[in-house]
């Protein structure tokens, strides 16, 4: 176990060392010394439920409530899922992006972390960038994509000028085909035409509205049938294309709505649910009565309310019954669709990732019926809910499956978070990521072959209100203001800041695995002191501040790296890569290096690789505010620190200029500077920037050095 004395130098060493490494613990250089290769691609689903906790899933922990056999503490199951576990990889240190679906779900489709993603607090519906997006990226590497469910990140009136247009429709950010809800809001009712407790809602198929119809389908079944009936087009097209699909359930989510009857006998193709396409009986689940049937494991289920054997004990709330009724239906599809790949005998090579969006809700739309997050413990071992960045909120129960690749039974515990599935699929596809994404590839910690590189699992999040007050929760958590938040996970050690008035508050820290309702601070020990000073320089060096979502820190300036025996220049590696984007370097080997005086491919002699990446020091001299311009013949991108500055890759026309700002300490700051260099055509960068008592102007060769 990493003990807090290691932990503290682990993150001295990531502040104070030179630019081969990053305050995520990438290297920059070679890791894996691999080229890229042509593999044979699997197809990838990724599966996302809507505020399932980690301890909603059995093999995560339900299973360890029904072992000890306390009647005061109920119990739900969830076979498949187990069995999915049982033939794949359990992630059990596995983190959201943000502690709810709009912010975490942006982080998810982007690539990016909450300090660089634009979707951030409860920003429901605004409109994902239009930038790399999972979707994007599979489909230049060849995938057919969908997307299946609840999206809500298309722009909407609240956040655009051109009113609803819908700019970030799935269509218009790399999917093939969109079947779903569009409104962040719909997504609360799980029956679109009868609307039982929310009203009637819109389901679209890429951009008409097909609602007409969908009389009695509980939405946990369409957008199963639905993705089944999608699966099955691809692979008997012939098209000999692997496919990625975004299945983004609704369900549990708040209604805690009901299917109209049990789950359709068998599974696959030719059982469990299915696309019938007929007005009024579209899936083969919608008849009966709405809202109705309580799966049989829990309809007469009865626990020891009131801790004393000797009484008797009582029926679960209705409540809970629904609850644990939605989350099997979760399970039940689980297993009808691993079923349909073996029927179509692609599931050996299906990568198929099991997650949700963020940890429980304590919401419930039932009349005169609250639901409370500790009936089933579905926290789990930790403290904190949705909207905490406690681990309860942000630890969410995540499996994968990819027989020809993934050993079975594999405990996955290095830490990691959603924004490393982007570069996990592209790694899948035999591509690097894009160069803006803060993820790295999970394929080593998956399959056990190569180096993992540690993730950078960094949160920060602004919600009213408070942690609800469970004795489960440590008295320390219990209702805990929440306001602006901030969480960065380095080693076995969280850090934590609540309610954030000031960049100088001090973290909380945690070992979680020791302490996982974090109960103890470990802040006041003396071996502290220099890590809660690093850590208040690692968070500032991350990420980029957002207008839309202000930060009590967004105008601290960012500390420089403790560096010495500096001289001018900085340097260059060539890299050859096949990818359509600039890309992640840490997998790619160079085949060129050396030293110049600038970032300026023309001072570079030589013809070898498609990528230059510079890197070395900027020296600031003096505290301020600065504004980077680059204008640049192919795409580029720029890092200051971690942060993601200037964006010139992603549809980057060739002359455009391009800036970004950031707040400065005097001194030296790791610079890397990512070029599309093309060989034997004119390849120039002109980077400029303005400053305290500064005029926009070239950076001088003066302003670069090497340590």
């Amino acid at each position: 176990m990493t003990t807090l004395k290691f932990t503290t130098q682990l993150l001295t060493a990531i502040v104070t060392s030179s630019i081969l490494f990053s305050c995520s613990g990438k290297k920059e250089n070679v890791i894996l010394q691999k080229t890229e290769q042509a593999i044979q691609k699997p197809n990838i689903i990724y599966i996302l439920t809507d505020d399932l906790g980690y301890g909603d899933v059995g093999v995560f922990f339900q299973n360890q409530r029904k072992k000890e056999n306390d009647h005061s503490e109920p119990w739900t199951k969830t076979p498949n899922l187990d069995k999915m576990a049982a033939e794949g990889a359990m992630l059990t240190h596995h983190y959201t992006a943000a502690p709810v679906c709009a912010p975490s779900r942006s982080s998810f489709l982007s690539g990016l972390s909450q300090g660089h993603a634009n979707v951030r607090d409860g920003q429901f519906d605004k409109a994902l960038a239009d930038n790399h997006t999972v979707g994007n990226v599979m489909q230049k590497a060849g995938y057919a994509t969908a997307a299946i469910g609840k999206w809500g990140l298309m722009g909407s009136s609240r956040w655009s000028e051109d009113g609803d247009s819908w700019p970030a429709h799935p269509l218009n950010r790399g999917f093939d085909y969109y079947y779903g809800y569009m409104r962040h809001v719909d997504g609360h009712e799980h029956y679109p035409v009868e609307g039982v407790y929310r009203g009637a809602k819109e389901v679209y198929e890429n951009k008409n509205e097909v609602s007409k119809g969908l009389d009695k389908c509980y939405t946990g079944d369409l957008w199963t049938a639905v993705a089944k009936k999608w699966i099955v087009e691809q692979t008997t097209a012939e098209k000999n294309t692997p496919f990625f699909m975004f299945l983004a359930y609704d369900t549990p989510h708040a209604v805690t709505e009901i299917p109209t009857q049990a789950y359709p006998e068998g599974g696959g193709l030719n059982g469990g649910l299915q696309w019938l396409g007929k007005p009024g009986n579209m899936i083969n689940s919608a008849s009966g009565e709405v809202d109705s049937w309580i799966h049989p494991d829990y309809a007469d289920a009865t626990y020891d309310h009131d801790n004393n054997p000797e009484t008797a004990e009582v029926a679960w709330p209705n409540v809970y019954k629904r609850y644990a009724t939605s989350t099997r239906r979760i399970d039940d599809a689980v297993g009808d669709i691993f079923q349909l790949l073996a029927d179509l005998d692609i599931d050996k090579n299906t990568l198929v990732i099991f997650t949700s969006d963020n940890g429980p809700s304590i919401e419930s739309y039932l009349p005169d019926e609250d639901f409370a997050a500790n009936f089933f413990n579905s926290f789990g071992p930790f403290d904190g809910i949705k909207r905490d960045v406690l681990e309860g909120g942000e630890r969410v129960p995540t499996i994968a499956r990819w027989p020809s690749r993934i050993p079975a039974d594999q405990l996955v515990e290095s830490p990691s978070i959603g924004y490393d599935w982007l570069p996990t699929f592209t790694d899948a596809a035999g591509l690097p990521a894009p160069i803006n994404s803060d993820g790295v590839s999970l394929l080593p910690s998956l399959t056990g072959q190569g180096e993992q590189e540690e993730s950078l699992v960094y949160v920060e999040y602004n919600q009213g209100g408070k942690t609800p007050e469970y004795n489960e929760f440590s008295p320390n958590n219990r209702g805990r203001l929440r306001k602006q938040m901030q969480m960065m996970r380095v080693g076995d050690l969280v850090g934590l800041r609540y309610n954030i008035q000031d960049a100088d508050d001090d973290f909380e820290f945690y070992n979680v695995i020791e302490d996982t309702h974090q109960a103890k601070n470990l802040a006041g020990n003396n071996d502290m002191a220099e890590l809660q000073k690093q850590m208040k320089e690692s968070v500032l060096q991350v990420r980029m501040p957002n207008s839309t979502a202000a930060r009590p820190y967004d105008d601290q300036l960012v500390p420089a790296s403790h560096i010495s025996n500096v001289k001018n220049g900085v340097k260059w590696r060539a890299y050859e890569s096949k990818a359509p984007w600039l890309p992640q370097v840490t997998t790619l080997t160079a085949v060129a290096q050396g030293t110049v005086k600038s970032p300026a491919p023309e001072q570079i002699d030589s013809n070898q690789g498609n990528v230059y990446l510079f890197e070395g020091y900027i020296k600031i001299p003096e505290n301020g505010a600065y504004t980077f311009y680059l204008n640049a013949t192919n795409k580029t991108f720029v890092r200051i620190h971690e942060a993601s500055v200037i964006d010139a890759d992603y549809d980057y026309a060739a002359g455009t200029l391009r800036e970004g700002k950031m707040n400065l300490k005097a001194g030296y700051h790791p610079i890397r500077v990512y070029y599309q260099n093309k060989p034997n055509k004119e390849n120039t960068i002109d980077l400029q920037w303005k400053g305290p008592s500064m005029a926009k102007s070239k950076i001088p060769e003066s302003s670069f050095f090497i340590e």
